[in-house]
Order: structure tokens, then C-alpha cells, then sequence
């Protein structure tokens, strides 16, 4: 059998004039694994690939999928803007259609090359000069037709970003004249979205944040993120000071813990109600916590976020700050930041509450590696309570509310139990 990755040229590509193109292409270059394969097919027809076995799959333009790999060959293509936003547009493909052509209605000059079947690259943008200079390029000014392009490059600075590459000015001005000129705004909310989830699992999700604030798109798309920036904290437990510098520490931070999307989008939203503080109370941020859910709300049905990120994003919002100072917390108040993230229903959620927090605790100029002991003390305070048995108080006759009522008096016990032990351990 011929290798995955490679056209079956014995099968059902003979004859065809084929090219790999996009990603693959690009990883190569750059050293990097490649995951999918994507094909270009010039000179032929629909006719052409569904004789030979090609099962069409595209709505708007010419994509047939191989028989027998699964990957996606297109015929080449044009394309011309018809109208606003990124599905206001019309497709031509036929035989005339060229690879220089079809190659140059793409968004980034890395993006923008092939390879023919004997290994030979196909550059006509400078991609590959673009991929050694570590550049971010648009291809053309047929960049600004589509918004969705905004998104893509700022994906693209967040995913290669460790590798050095940077957005060059030229092609950030082009960005803000599409944001200035309504373009944005015509970007429907579950593109955004996808294109946010994508971005925030890059090893730099920071730099996704950073990338659409220097064109302008972040006030349109994120406005409540965007209001972070120039809002001070006080500089004793921020020495950066900035809180939209601090969002994206904390974003630097759960990525290199690791985390997953819910995490990571927590990390984003969790400071949205220090926008919102009262200009004579700055720095401080009293209640910035509470404030914060209306807006992690919004913003959540606005893009249709999925349900596990938003209820994670919530609770991190409302409970980061009793996270960091657990130790010191009530019983009352602990066993009411249990109840208010719902562990005890959903016990899953704790680590992912737990890694945000850390993210945050950690995401501050000078005090990345500091421990945060807390979350061991608030692992050990949901254990003790997930270990109180309902049965006992069954067997002493009760039913109903009654028990919950014991659970509760219980839990808060034990917890009552373990700030005591903390108290009494010596330093």
C-alpha cells in the first residue's frame, strides 16, 4: 500500500496534475510534524475527479475527498468579493485556473506555496524566504476582503510565536484599515469562536490576544478584554501593574501548564470586572469578582461558548481571589466556594478551577515560580468533605432535607476540623 500522505497516482490520480499545498507544506520546512495533507488539482474538471472515484464534499467550491486516504483535493481556483464578510464571495474553478493563481488567493505568503511531486517547491510569494526571516506576510491586498483572515494571522502569531515569527507592519496596517472599515463586524459568532479555541491551545495564546489588540480588532470582537489595558492594580501584588498586561501573563502561564481549553479560556476572562471598577477606586478592585460574571456571561452567549468553558470561566471568575487565600478562609465561606462551583455534583471541575488559579496566582511580573501551596489545602478540603457519609445519619432516622442539612453541618465541621490543624502546625 502507498504511503499515507501521498497521492495514489496508480489508483486514481494518474495523469492529473497534482500539488500539496498549505500546511503541510509549510511544517515541512519548518522541521515541524506534519498532521494533514491538502491538494490542489489543476487542469481538471468535477467530471474528472468523480469518474475516477472522487466523492465531492464541497457546498461552495469544487473539494472531492480520496477514495481511499480521506484527504481533501480541490480543483484551483479564484475567487472575487462580492459582498461584506467572509462568505461574500464568488468562486471560479476550471481547467484555465492556475497554481500561481489558486496560490495567490491565500492569506499568508507561509501559507501560499506547494510542492509537485518530485519535491520541487513552488514559491512564488517569497514564502520561504518569509519562513527564515520569521515573517508573518499577507499575500496580496485581497487579504482585506475576508475577516476571518484577522483571526487566521493572529492564530498563526500565537502558534509560532516560541519559533520567533512576528506580523510585519505592512501587513498590520492592512488590518487595521479592514477593522476601521466595518469588515470585522460581518464575522459571525461561531467562527469566532473556533477560531479563538484554536488559538488559545497554541503554546502562546498570549500572543493571540496581543496580535488582534495591535490592529484594533480586539475592541470589536473582545471589548471587555480590551478594557483591561491601561486599568492599574495595586502594585504591591502586581508589580506589572496592568491588568490587561496581567491577562496575558496568566494566558502565558496556563499554557505552560498545560491546561486545557476551559482552563485556558478561563485564564482569559476571569479579571473582566476590573474593567468595570469605579475610576476613584483604582487601583484597588473590591468586588471585581462578582462583577466579573455578568460579563463572562455576555460574552459567553454573544460566541455561543460551549457550556463546560463558560461554568468553568465563572467560577474561576468569581472565586479566584478566595482561591489564593484559602488558608484563611471561614468554613462557612469555604464550603460556600465548594457549593458555588458545583464540585460536589461535578468533582471533575476542580483541577481545572485549581490549574486557573495557579495561572493567575503565577501570571505576576517576578513571581512566576512562587508555590501555591493552596491547592494542595483545597484538594484536602473537598476530600474531607466528600468523605462525609450520608448513611450515618440515615441510620440515626433521618430523611429528607434533613440529611442535607447534616451533610452540610458535617462538612463544615471537618473543615472547621482542618483550619484548626493549620492553625496549631508549626512553622
Amino acid at each position: 500500500m502507498a504511503a499515507r500522505g501521498r497521492p495514489r497516482t496508480g489508483v486514481s490520480t494518474a495523469g492529473l496534475e497534482v500539488y500539496e499545498v498549505g500546511g503541510a507544506v509549510r511544517d515541512r520546512l519548518l522541521g515541524l510534524q506534519v498532521h494533514e495533507h491538502d491538494w490542489v488539482v489543476v487542469g481538471a474538471t468535477p467530471k474528472t475527479m468523480t469518474d475516477r472515484g472522487f466523492r465531492p464534499v464541497g457546498r461552495e467550491f469544487p473539494v472531492f475527498l480520496h477514495p481511499e486516504t480521506g484527504e481533501e483535493y480541490a480543483l484551483a481556483r479564484t475567487e472575487r468579493k462580492t459582498g461584506p464578510g467572509y462568505r461574500g464571495f464568488t468562486f471560479h474553478a476550471s481547467p484555465s485556473v492556475s497554481l500561481t493563481e489558486d496560490l495567490a488567493r491565500r492569506d499568508l505568503t507561509i501559507n501560499a506555496m506547494a510542492r509537485a511531486p518530485d519535491g520541487t517547491i513552488i514559491d512564488p510569494f517569497g514564502g520561504r524566504s518569509d519562513l527564515e526571516a520569521r515573517r508573518l506576510r499577507h499575500v496580496s491586498d485581497a487579504f482585506r476582503e475576508d475577516p476571518v483572515r484577522i483571526l487566521r494571522l493572529a492564530r498563526f502569531a500565537a502558534r509560532f510565536a516560541p519559533l520567533g515569527f512576528e506580523v510585519t507592519e505592512d501587513t498590520l496596517r492592512l488590518c487595521r484599515e479592514m477593522v476601521a472599515s466595518g469588515e470585522v463586524d460581518a464575522l459571525v459568532p461561531e467562527r469566532v469562536w473556533q477560531e479563538m479555541a484554536k488559538a488559545l491551545m497554541t503554546p502562546a495564546p498570549d500572543a493571540f490576544i496581543r496580535t488582534l489588540r495591535d490592529c484594533g480588532a480586539l475592541a470589536v470582537l473582545f471589548p471587555e478584554v480590551d478594557r483591561l489595558f491601561g486599568i492599574p492594580q495595586p502594585e504591591n501584588h502586581h508589580p506589572e501593574i496592568d491588568t490587561g498586561e496581567h491577562v496575558l501573563r496568566v494566558l502565558r502561564q496556563v499554557a505552560m501548564l498545560d491546561g486545557d481549553l476551559a482552563g485556558r479560556f478561563a485564564a482569559l476572562v476571569h479579571d473582566l470586572g476590573k474593567g468595570l471598577t469605579p475610576a476613584d477606586e483604582l487601583p484597588r478592585h473590591r468586588g471585581h469578582e462578582a462583577r466579573g460574571v455578568p460579563l463572562v456571561d455576555a460574552l459567553c452567549e454573544r460566541f455561543r461558548v460551549p457550556t463546560e468553558c463558560r461554568d468553568l470561566a465563572r467560577g474561576v471568575t468569581r472565586y479566584h481571589s478566595h482561591c489564593h487565600r484559602v488558608r484563611a478562609l471561614r468554613a462557612q465561606t469555604l464550603l460556600g466556594m465548594l457549593e458555588g462551583l458545583d464540585l460536589f455534583r461535578r468533582p471533575g471541575r476542580l483541577e481545572g478551577f485549581l490549574l486557573a488559579c495557579k495561572a493567575d496566582f503565577l501570571g505576576r511580573l517576578g513571581l512566576e515560580h512562587r508555590p501555591y501551596p493552596q491547592a494542595d489545602y483545597l484538594r484536602e478540603a473537598f476530600a474531607r468533605c466528600q468523605a462525609v457519609d450520608a448513611s450515618r445519619f440515615v441510620a440515626q432516622g433521618l430523611s429528607g432535607p434533613a440529611i442535607g442539612a447534616a451533610i452540610r453541618d458535617a462538612r463544615l465541621q471537618v473543615l472547621e476540623q482542618l483550619r484548626a490543624g493549620q492553625a496549631r502546625a508549626p512553622e
